[in-house]
């Protein structure tokens, strides 16, 4: 895959961190910095998930009253 270059300016302490965190992470900071990115890109989908669930155990006793509950047959 190719790569796009991305010049980014944190503040020193900030770099600090991210330096320690990809060395006991074994990872360049390119690829630690990269890893960041792709799992917050994830997290979009997640909440979405969660956010579902949240709804659906809210509004399960209007749903189990509309369609019946899980499991069992409506006639």
């Amino acid at each position: 895959m190719a790569k796009t270059q991305l010049n980014v300016r944190v503040d020193e302490a900030t770099a600090e961190v991210a330096r320690e965190r990809a060395l006991q992470r074994g990872m360049s900071m390119n690829r630690y910095i990269e890893e960041l990115v792709r799992k917050d890109a994830g997290e979009v989908g997640h909440t979405f998930v969660e956010a579902a669930a949240d709804f659906m155990k809210q509004y399960r006793a209007v749903f189990d009253e509309e369609f019946g509950k899980e499991g069992e047959a409506r006639s």
